[in-house]
C-alpha cells in the first residue's frame, strides 16, 4: 500500500450526523471527496438533501436520511441503511450536537439540562452502540470540545456532556477493540452558526473573536481542518490510533 493510499476512503461506507450544515456538512461532503460512500444524518431535510446533490454533483456518492439522534429508532435506521444500500458500515461520526443557551448553573433550566445530554451525550452513547451493532471493523469518531476540558462557566450542562463524551470514547476504545477504533476530535473555535449562537458573537465579530481566543497559528478554523482531522483517524494511515481525543484548534488552549 502506498502512502498515499493509506490516506484514502475509497470503499469504506461513513454515517455523518448533523451533516446538514458546518462542521457535518464539511466532513460529509470531505469523506465523499475521499472516496468513501456517504449516508448524511440532520433534522432539517432541506439542508441534508442539499449536501447530498453538492456530493453527488462533484461525482460523489451520498443518501441523505431525515433523523433525529436522541431517537434509537431514528440511529437504528441510520446503520440498516448504510448496509442496504452500500453492504456495509464502516465508519461513523457522531457530530450532531450543540447548546445554544448560556447562563449560571444554578439558574439553568432542568429541562435544558435534559436536552442537552440528551443531544450531546446520551446520542453519542447510543450512536457508538449502533455503530457497533452493524459494524464489521472499522472506526468511530466522537466530535467533542475543549469544554468537556475544563471549567465553562455559562455552559455547565454542555461541558458536563462533553466530559461524558470524552468517557465514552475511552471506554468504547477498550470494549470495541481490536476491530473497531474509537477516537474523537476537538474542534477549536470554528466559526460556523452554532458556535457564534452559542458565544453571542455573529460573522461582523470574527477579530474579536481571533484575539480573545488566542489562537497561536493566527486564524479561526473551517470545516475543513476538522474533516482533514476525521479522514485521518479513519483511514488506514491511523489503523493503530485508538482511545485518543486529538484537539484541531490553531495551538490554543481549550476553553
Amino acid at each position: 500500500m502506498s502512502i498515499l493510499d493509506r490516506y484514502s476512503l475509497e470503499g469504506r461506507v461513513a454515517v455523518v450526523t448533523g451533516a446538514g450544515r458546518g462542521i457535518g456538512q464539511g466532513i460529509a461532503e470531505d469523506f465523499a471527496k475521499a472516496g468513501a460512500k456517504v449516508v448524511l444524518a440532520a433534522r432539517r431535510t432541506e439542508e441534508i438533501k442539499g449536501v447530498e446533490q453538492r456530493i453527488r454533483e462533484a461525482g460523489g456518492t451520498a443518501i441523505a436520511i431525515t433523523a433525529d439522534v436522541t431517537k434509537s429508532s431514528d440511529l437504528d435506521k441510520l446503520g440498516s441503511t448504510a448496509v442496504g444500500e452500500f453492504g456495509k458500515l464502516t465508519d461513523w461520526i457522531n457530530n450532531a450536537g450543540g447548546s445554544p443557551l448560556r447562563m449560571p448553573a444554578k439558574e439553568l433550566p432542568r429541562e435544558e439540562w435534559h436536552k442537552t445530554i440528551a443531544l450531546n451525550l446520551t446520542s453519542i452513547y447510543e450512536g457508538c452502540l449502533t455503530a457497533e451493532r452493524y459494524m464489521k471493523k472499522g472506526s468511530i469518531i466522537n466530535i467533542t470540545s475543549g469544554a468537556g476540558t475544563g471549567p465553562v462557566p455559562g455552559s455547565a450542562h454542555y461541558g458536563a456532556a462533553k466530559a461524558g463524551t470524552n468517557s465514552l470514547t475511552w471506554t468504547f476504545a477498550a470494549e470495541f477493540a481490536p476491530n473497531i477504533r474509537v477516537n474523537a476530535v476537538a474542534p477549536g473555535a470554528i466559526p460556523t452558526e452554532v458556535m457564534l449562537k452559542a458565544i453571542g458573537k455573529d460573522e461582523t465579530q470574527l477579530d474579536s473573536i481571533l484575539e480573545e481566543w488566542n489562537i497561536p497559528l493566527g486564524r479561526l478554523g473551517t470545516p475543513e481542518d476538522i474533516s482533514s482531522a476525521c479522514i485521518y483517524l479513519s483511514s488506514d494511515a491511523a489503523s493503530w490510533i485508538s482511545g485518543e481525543i486529538l484537539r484541531v484548534g490553531g495551538g490554543a488552549k481549550p476553553r
